[in-house]
């Protein structure tokens, strides 16, 4: 496969993930901000755009937040830049994309530019982001065949969701004295209604983070995706006939969830935070390390703080 349709693939996982995230992470902190009169709109705004990789040099209100991590096509870490990345991606690959995930992402696209996610209630904005995201990969899931570049599409989607589901945490571990946090993560990640289902009982911060973090049968949580990450990997290894699980991408996938899948939740509990910063961190690393093994050839791209 010619390294620019990977690359492009790859992007087109990143992004759809990103883009979904976001509105999901968005409307959690709308949420928030209606069901807990006493939180600090000014504080928990600066934490979410910190969380999303942006500095403000000023005082955010939700109205600021809806801006850059919603409809500003100038702001790299917004739904609706995201999105556009996805489209761009696609274009580049129209030989491998199927006919008919190409029309899906090219809809969208058209729903959303020209800020037209803006004349629409922002929860409204958020679901039909969230929505037509989940279309595009449920297309993508019935109509590519399972080569090279379905799975630099999943290698993109599930290293995407790891820095995500963390940023979400991250976020939910910064605003935990409020008694809805940690429902509204679970919600936010689409998580409520299966953790309920396991642990039925109310969502405390132990019990939801561990679901988040180390549930194999979820496929969101940060475990899973790892995994799916690692098995992408592996395949594209085979597939160029390396020995697999020895590429530093690799090594780095294998000692995250080795951290998480024998860690104590107690442990990962006391400084939460930090634990997801590192994540992200390592995500950024297995970019790098991916985009040097597969993508040279095409002017890599770099991962800096949540953006391209």
């Amino acid at each position: 496969m010619l390294s620019r349709i990977a690359e492009s693939l790859f992007w087109i996982g990143r992004y759809l993930e990103r883009a979904e995230d976001t509105s999901r992470l968005l409307d959690v902190h709308l949420t928030l901000l209606l069901e807990d009169p006493v939180l600090d709109e000014e504080a928990t705004s600066l934490v979410l755009l910190r969380v999303m990789g942006i500095d403000s040099e000023t005082s955010p209100d939700h109205q600021t937040v809806l801006r850059q991590l919603g409809w500003d096509e100038g702001c790299p870490s917004s739904m609706v830049a995201a999105f556009h990345g996805a489209r761009e991606s696609a274009s580049r690959s129209r030989e491998t994309v199927s006919q008919e995930m190409w029309e899906a992402i090219n809809t969208t696209w058209n729903m959303m530019r020209g800020n037209r996610l803006q004349l629409l209630p922002a929860p409204r904005s958020c679901r039909l982001v969230r929505e037509r995201c989940q279309i595009v990969a449920g297309i993508a899931d019935s109509t590519m065949s399972r080569d090279e570049g379905w799975h630099f599409l999943m290698l993109g989607r599930s290293l995407e969701r790891v820095d995500m589901t963390s940023r979400i945490i991250e976020s939910a571990a910064y605003n935990g004295d409020s008694p809805s946090a940690w429902t509204q993560t679970l919600r936010a990640c689409g998580a409520h209604h299966a953790f309920v289902r396991t642990y039925r009982g109310l969502a405390t911060d132990r019990e939801a983070a561990e679901f988040l973090l180390l549930n194999r049968r979820f496929p969101r949580s940060v475990l899973s995706s790892l995994e799916q990450a690692e098995e992408a990997l592996t395949a594209l290894e085979t597939a160029a006939s390396r020995a697999p699980r020895t590429s530093e991408s690799h090594r780095m996938l294998g000692r995250s969830r080795a951290q998480l899948e024998y860690g104590s939740i107690e442990e990962m509990m006391h400084d939460l935070p930090e634990r997801m910063s590192q994540l992200q961190r390592t995500c950024g690393v297995v970019n790098d390390a991916v985009a040097t093994d597969y993508f040279d050839g095409s002017g890599q791209s770099v991962w800096r703080a949540g953006v391209r």
